[in-house]
């Protein structure tokens, strides 16, 4: 369905900066021009939840940063590699920069076509998160010594035309970080032993895709309903490296955050209009994210809640009894880390690989199990921080709907009324 944008587009600025449900801001408009984050009310007449609409959102993953393992029919038909490394430097060195940039291309044009974001919108979900790379800023790359596709910003600028034209909140996520931020991990854009990102000259680089991107987004209308940056994915944890994190959190950290403020004050962008700026919250463990920062305006926080890796017992009950009690907001004044979203979680479960497809655990059997511990897990984000974010909205996994919002959908385990949560007693007896 096709709409006239120049009633909407009068009434809203090039970008929106805040979170959409917070008051005194101007509203991000939907399809019919009212608000997409005005109260929701239960058809008893009480809100379902504390305060205005929360983020309900999809992560677009593998997008325009390519995961192997969650892509592999369409990894394999690019002719990217078989066999680890796997990543998009990989696939680039193997098919060269020609071949490799008609293949990413195709890739771009398919992997979420328009009529997904009106399904998205149909099930009541309002805010997408976009994970890029930081080769999407070209002058940037190393191209004697770095392998990426080029071309992708026209697609990121289409994918935020029809997302921003059903009146969704978009992230924007620094997912591969220069250098790679952690190690032997896909989702950085280069399979690597040794995280490089932690030096200097890879954080200049950092500063000026972020910079860059702010600048695009502020001249382009189709980014006009991108509210926030976030400066990196998933950087190391203490455990791993202290001495990395403590420089990415006194070094990296505040820069990121004055190029951004920097940028839009050259850009005539006034206060009220700043985009929110990003971090992992201290749940992650790379250190409290606030630590070194001098100014915290418009600042919020990433919180990835996949229960599988956080040492619980790997049994169902326990899950649910988990997810139920699951209080990720920090202290109870909110006095660190806030606002908070969930901004990466699924359904995929036990820790243990080996089990994943016996018969306590298996998806086509135990579909009443996922659902209720989707909608506990919903439950949870919506009343204790301010919404969340699944990862992710489509995967090639075939009958695994588990990672997979609009698989989860189609085997009716996510219901298609989110507000049928609020009453769905899923989280009685714990």
């Amino acid at each position: 369905m096709k709409f006239n944008l120049l009633p909407i587009l009068a009434l809203i600025s090039s970008s929106h900066a805040w979170l959409p449900f917070e008051e005194n801001r101007e509203p991000l408009l939907g399809r019919d021009g009212s608000s997409l984050f005005k109260n929701s009310l239960s058809s008893d007449g009480k809100r379902w939840l504390p305060g205005s609409t929360p983020i309900r959102g999809v992560n677009l993953g593998s997008l325009f940063v390519s995961e192997p393992w969650m892509m592999t029919p369409t990894w394999n038909g690019m002719n990217c590699p078989q066999s680890e490394p796997r990543s998009e430097f990989d696939c680039m060195l193997k098919l060269g920069q020609t071949g490799g940039d008609a293949a990413f291309q195709k890739h771009y044009q398919d992997w979420i076509p328009e009529s997904d974001f009106d399904k998205m919108a149909s099930y009541g979900l309002n805010t997408v998160r976009i994970p890029v790379g930081y080769w999407m800023y070209e002058d940037i790359v190393y191209r004697d010594s770095e392998h990426f596709p080029r071309g992708g910003l026209a697609h990121l600028k289409r994918i935020c035309g029809y997302a921003s034209n059903r009146g969704f909140y978009i992230i924007l996520d620094l997912h591969g970080a220069p250098g790679a931020q952690v190690a032997n991990n896909a989702f950085t854009g280069q399979y690597t032993p040794n995280p490089g990102f932690y030096q200097d000259y890879q954080f200049d680089r950092a500063y000026k895709f972020l910079a860059w991107l702010r600048q695009v987004v502020h001249e382009n209308t189709e980014f006009r309903n991108v509210g926030m940056f976030e400066v990196v994915n998933e950087p190391l944890r203490e455990f791993e490296d202290s001495g990395k994190t403590t420089y990415m959190r006194n070094t990296f950290y505040p820069t990121a955050y004055k190029t951004i403020r920097d940028k839009e004050a050259s850009l005539g962008i006034t206060s009220n209009n700043y985009v929110h700026i990003q971090f992992m919250n201290k749940l992650w463990n790379s250190g409290d994210p606030q630590q070194y920062l001098t100014n915290n305006n418009f600042a919020a926080y990433d919180d990835h809640r996949y229960l599988k890796w956080s040492g619980i017992s790997q049994d169902k009950d326990t899950y649910l009894r988990t997810s139920c009690n699951d209080d990720r907001s920090g202290d109870a004044a909110h006095g660190w880390d806030w606002p908070v979203l969930v901004g990466e979680w699924s359904l995929s479960a036990p820790l243990d690989g080996n089990q994943e497809w016996n018969d306590y655990w298996r998806p086509d059997n135990n579909k009443d199990f996922y659902s209720r511990w989707f909608k506990a897990q919903v439950l949870a984000y919506e009343k204790h921080v301010a919404g969340w974010i699944f990862w992710s909205w489509k995967t090639e996994l075939g009958s695994d709907y588990r990672w997979s919002y609009s698989a989860a959908v189609d085997a009716g385990v996510i219901p298609k009324d989110l507000n049928s949560i609020a009453n769905s007693g899923a989280c009685n007896g714990f």
